[in-house]
């Protein structure tokens, strides 16, 4: 066996070991996340619709200011379309995006009763969201067992060679069947933290990560680590 097969066995094997540090390193880096953001059902709907093709901290900043006067689907329903597409912007197709919240925000009124759904089927009828939302919400909201994949998860666990996927729907897929399911709710989270500061998508700060020994680095060479 090759050196870099042998230290990708040895992560598996330590997966548990290597999210415990990870948690213990957690509370010494900056969290952009929704997460912590916000456990209201809706504001985490909003907020995983804002954040495609957005950064992290402009999705959370713009959820806070629409957080103080859009509490639920009635709330954000009374702003004008081009006055929420301004509080929302910079947000990435923040136009198109302040039409989709109306839309989502009409439905969940007229068919949910200003509720959000608490099940996978249901919320993937409404408009802008996908499996990532889905299960953000599922997760963090309801505290259902799901697993939450975003470009940060996906990118660090085929980094770690922990799955071998080509795309986030993959991602999950394989995580559902490898991971614990005890760590399901907090891998999102961990995860985005730890790829907000540390792993990051270009020049990861392996010379500060606190897992460094156990990462065979897939696809990062020596040049793209800062």
């Amino acid at each position: 066996m090759n050196f870099s097969l042998l230290i990708i066995n040895i992560f598996v094997m330590e997966i548990e070991k290597v999210l415990t540090i990870l948690q213990e390193a957690k509370n010494t880096w900056q969290d952009e996340t929704l997460n912590v953001l916000e456990k209201n059902p809706f504001l985490l709907l909003v907020g995983g619709i804002l954040s495609h093709r957005t950064k992290d901290v402009t999705t959370r900043e713009a959820l806070q200011r629409l957080g103080t006067i859009a509490q639920d689907p009635k709330l954000l329903l009374a702003i004008p379309e081009e006055k929420l597409a301004a509080i929302i912007y910079p947000v990435g197709f923040y136009r198109r995006k302040a039409a989709i919240l109306h839309q989502v925000a009409r439905i969940l009124t007229e068919e949910y009763h200003g509720q959000v759904p608490d099940t996978m089927e249901d919320l993937l009828r409404l408009p802008g969201v996908g499996r990532k939302t889905a299960n953000l919400v599922l997760s963090i909201a309801f505290r259902k067992p799901a697993i939450c994949v975003d470009t940060h998860v996906h990118r660090i666990v085929n980094r770690w060679g922990y799955v071998k996927t080509r795309t986030p729907e993959e991602t999950e897929i394989a995580l559902r069947e490898k991971l614990p399911v005890s760590h399901w709710i907090t891998f999102n989270h961990l995860l985005v933290v730890f790829g907000q500061n540390v792993c990051l998508p270009r020049k990861p700060k392996c010379f500060a990560c606190p897992v460094e020994i156990y990462c065979p680095k897939i696809g990062v060479d020596h040049q793209q680590r800062s």
